[in-house]
Formats: C-alpha cells, structure tokens, sequence
C-alpha cells in the first residue's frame, strides 16, 4: 500500500461522499470511482501525481477496465507519454481479442482486451479495488496472453481483499487510500 500525508484534496472529496446499497453492497459514490458528482481537477491531478512517482515506467503500455479507470489512464498516458489500452464491455471482434468474466460485489459482465501483444509489459491501473474479481480476472487474462504485469494501482481499497489478491495472484497491488463504509459514511484507513 501507498501512503503519504499527501492526497489531502482526495481525502477532503470523500467527506461529502454519498453512499448507496445494492443489495447488501456499499457503494460510495465519488468523481474519480462514477464520475459525479462533477469531478475536481485538483484532486484527479493529485491523484495521477501520486500514481506516477509510484508506477514502474519501465513498461509497453498502461491498461484499465471501463469504465472508471478511461479518465485516469488517459491522464496518465498524457503525462508519461505511455500508450494506454482500455479493455472493453463491448465485443469488437478484432483479431487477438479476449473475452474474460468479471463479477463485483454487484454486478458481473463479459470484458474483452485488444492490443495486448505477447511480452508487453503493462501496468494496470483502476479507480477502486473492492472485491477484486474485475482485478483477479484481468490478471488472468493477461497472463493468459502472454503480458508481463509490472505494476497494479488502485485509487482506493476498500480494505479486506488486498492481502488475499495478492497471495493469490502473486502480485504486489498498490493503492493510495484505503476506505471503508462504516454506517453510511467513507472512513479512511
């Protein structure tokens, strides 16, 4: 995990976080995880600062999955210079696309990944790791096809999966604010 006392803008954006249910989930909702409310630009860039003094640049490409991770990656892109992939919920049928399943703690779906070449080395970037299976299943995928994993980052954990991902995975996962819901609210951990 990464941890600072910088990120004091993101840390700030989460008082006023709603929460909401689904089912048993608790989802906060918050610009830089759902894009609404309207997003800061202070706090995205204080976000894609973070990131980078703590991302390997040693790689091909950077990747995310839709939906939440296209703002940060791109940002990312820009400021590196790395291209960026975004793996998909619609099929293109393009040559070398993968599908994959992943579930979260509300919902699942069919992904699917173009432009990952066999030997890239990639760093995977998201806005939220909760359950981890959007995590766990890009992973596989990716080894699958043959990429090297130097980097996983996440904005926030929701705290209780890191540990076990990792183990699992046999991958360090990187985040930059651990969060909980605690009676309807956003505690940072």
């Amino acid at each position: 995990m990464v941890r600072g006392s910088m990120l004091e803008k993101l840390k700030e954006s989460l008082a006023t976080c709603p929460v909401v249910k689904f089912g048993d989930y608790q989802y906060f909702v918050h610009p830089i995880t759902d894009g609404i409310p309207e997003g800061d630009p202070e706090v995205l860039e204080e976000v894609v600062d973070a990131i980078v003094k703590t991302m390997n640049l040693d790689c091909d490409k950077i990747v995310t999955a839709e939906s939440m991770g296209f703002p940060l990656a791109s940002a990312l892109s820009l400021r590196t210079g790395i291209p960026y992939v975004f793996i998909r919920k619609r099929k293109y049928d393009l040559p070398g696309e993968i599908s994959l399943v992943q579930t979260t703690g509300y919902s699942g779906s069919d992904m699917f990944i173009n432009f990952i070449n066999r030997g890239d080395r990639v760093v995977f970037v998201d806005d939220v790791l909760s359950t981890g299976g959007t995590l766990k299943a890009i992973i596989i995928a990716l080894r699958q096809m043959g990429a090297e994993i130097v980097d996983v980052l996440t904005v926030f954990e929701k705290v209780g999966k890191r540990e076990e991902l990792e183990r699992e995975l046999d991958i360090e996962i990187k985040t930059l604010l651990p969060v909980e819901v605690v009676d309807g609210k956003v505690v940072i951990r």
